[in-house]
This record gives C-alpha cells, structure tokens and sequence, in this order.
C-alpha cells in the first residue's frame, strides 16, 4: 500500500467543493454515487477516491509512475483520458497508450493490472492501429481514445479520437484485443475519412437514461445530439450545440468574445435529468441547455464564469473582480449523478463538485 495522499476539502459559498491534492492536471473524472475516479493525466495515474462523513479519501492509484512511459504493460498507463465506473466495473482510455483498460471488478490494490485491453493483441503493445501511424484502422485496433462510456449495463462506447470515430461494443468485452461491433462515424472499420457531416475529432460521448446520445466533436467545437443513440449508425445527428450548421466550424462561431450559444474546444458533455451540461474548455465554463434541444441553440445556464461573453482564455490575471478562485479554468471533463456535477477544472489542477439544484451563479 503507498502511503496516503492527503485530499483536501474546502466547501465554497456558493455550495461548490472544491478537492485538491497532488494532482497536475486531472483530465478525466467520473462520479458514482460514493465513488469519484480522477485521471491525472500527467502524471500518468488515476486515483479512486472514497467519499467518507468527514470528505473524501484515497482508495486506490493505478498507473505505475516507476515504469518508463515506452514500458507498457497491463498496469501502466500513458496519458489516461476518459474514465467510466458504476462503481463495479472500471474502464480507462489509455490514449498515448492507444489502449482501453477494463478492469471486471473494481481494482482493490494500488497499481493492479487491468483484466482485459482493447485496441491491442496483448497488455505490453502500444502502437497506434496496431501496425504504427500509417496504418489503416480495423473493428480491433484504436488511435488516441480519449473518452469511454458505459449505460451500465453490458454495452460499451469508445470515442476512437485519432480514427475519427466511436466504436460500440452491443456485449461487454471479455477479452483482449476483442473487436468492435458497431461504429459511428465512419462507413465501415477500416476508414477513417474527414467528413464535416459526421465527427471529426470525438473526444467523449455519453448516452442518458432514456437512449439520448452526446458526442463532443472537439475539433469544430460542437457537440452532436441525437435522440436515439441506435439512430447515430445510419444518420445524421438531430442537433448541434454550438455552431448553426454542420459546415461551420469557427471557434466561438468566429467571434473574438463567447456568447450563450458559441462554443471553443469542447471536450466533454454530459445527461443530467433531461437536461445537457458541456464542458466549454476553451472558454473555461461548463454551460447547460434545457429542452428541446435544437441546432445553435443558446444555453440557459452557466458555471465557471459570470457571464456568457466572459473569455476565460483571457487569463485570471486580467479579471478586475473578486472571488477569481471560483472561475474555472480549461474544465476538460464532467460527471454527473443524481444530486452533483464533478467538474476536472484541469487548469487550476483540482476538481469541483457542484450540487445540481442550479440556484448558484457560477
């Protein structure tokens, strides 16, 4: 066992609390009801932390920081993305690692290998596609995943980053290396085409309880809704959040400020009760829509900033207003459950968790 990392706990006036640690740059995050689980995608880890009557503690790290980065093996990690739980099963992008690690049953050792890797033959390869840069993808191989998804049940979402694509697994992976049975995106496995009509560069995706699907299209700051998650193989999405067709691609719709319908390198989003929460990176927020939901639609609430056409890129150095410590700065991720919404505020190297009663300004 490695000796405990102190987490600190602060609660905020405006209901937040905000968890610090020893983290660089927490990337990934995921909340499961008592159960919170932080990629700290720089120093190659991923903590899974208990919440107690007094805060939260640390369960477990995996990723072994003593191993080189080109020593990959069943427990290594090289700049873990996505994380997913339902606080049985564990799933991690390993994406530098072009890799994603399950593990069956939650890990109850510091640094435990994972059970299964999909997207190579075995737990110590690491090439992208299997075959290295220049090769073509296939139903089995991965290239940057950045986001992972469960419902909970026994299917599985992979936003396959670098392949322009998200595969589906329609039963949970039992084995290495084990092939896709479906994808998003693309016609076939083998392709990997740039087409402005479908995403570009999925960096996460998230379904909702009743079937929804959300793809965030990072590259041309977007994010993809349909209706029906099973309608995503065959067509088009129903809306876009943050630009007016599927052509546009302007950060903030090529305006020098955000507005409360633009978005800048978006890279997560998320389901909570009917509505839509998105992690608007580049403008430091977390913005959230109300249905129904439409193209280009403007957004309802917000996080992290006090108004829609604050810049957050513009740097906390240049805010002449106080209480700087509650604005966001580069949220990459978000979870949500029932009552709260976990925010990876990357950029300040912490994470927040927010009580969903939406009642608070920032």
């Amino acid at each position: 066992m490695i000796e405990p990392i102190p987490i600190h706990s602060e609660q905020r006036p405006n209901g937040s609390v905000v968890l610090t640690a020893n983290w660089l740059a927490p990337r990934g995050v995921c909340l499961s009801d008592q159960l919170l689980i932080v990629a700290d995608t720089a120093r190659n880890e991923v903590h899974l932390l208990d919440r107690t009557a007094t805060g939260w503690r640390l369960r477990n790290v995996l990723g072994n920081v003593s191993q080189q980065r080109e020593q990959c093996t069943a427990s290594s990690l090289h700049y873990p993305s996505g994380v997913w739980t339902n606080g049985q099963r564990l799933v991690i992008a390993d994406a530098w690692n072009h890799r994603v690690l399950i593990w069956h049953e939650l890990p109850t050792q510091d640094y435990q290998p994972a059970d299964i890797a999909l997207g190579q033959s075995d737990g110590f390869s690491a090439e992208p596609n299997r075959k290295g840069v220049s090769a073509c993808p296939d139903a089995n191989t991965l290239y940057w995943p950045y986001g992972v998804w469960s419902n909970g049940g026994n299917d599985l979402f992979i936003a396959d980053t670098g392949n322009r694509r998200v595969l589906y697994f329609d039963r949970w992976p039992s084995q290495t290396g084990q092939a896709a049975d479906r994808v998003i995106g693309q016609t076939d496995f083998q392709s990997k085409d740039y087409d402005p009509q479908q995403v570009i560069w999925p960096y996460s995706v998230k379904t909702s309880t009743n079937g929804e699907l959300l793809i965030s299209d990072t590259q041309y700051y977007r994010v993809h809704y349909w209706k029906d998650w099973k309608r995503a193989f065959q067509q088009q999405a129903d809306a876009l959040f943050g630009q007016p067709d599927s052509t546009t691609n302007g950060q903030n719709q090529f305006r020098l400020k955000p507005t409360s319908h633009t978005l800048n390198w978006c890279y997560d989003a998320v389901f909570h009760r009917g509505r839509v929460f998105i992690a608007d990176t580049g403008n430091s927020r977390i913005v959230g829509y109300e249905k129904p939901f439409e193209t280009n639609m403007a957004a309802q609430h917000l996080w992290g900033q006090l108004h829609f056409d604050d810049h957050g890129e513009a740097g906390l150095s240049l805010k002449r207003i106080e209480h700087t410590d509650d604005l966001l700065y580069w949220p990459f991720s978000i979870s949500a459950d029932q009552y709260e919404l976990a925010v990876a505020d990357t950029g300040k190297s912490r994470i927040i968790i927010y009580p969903l009663d939406l009642s608070f300004p920032i």
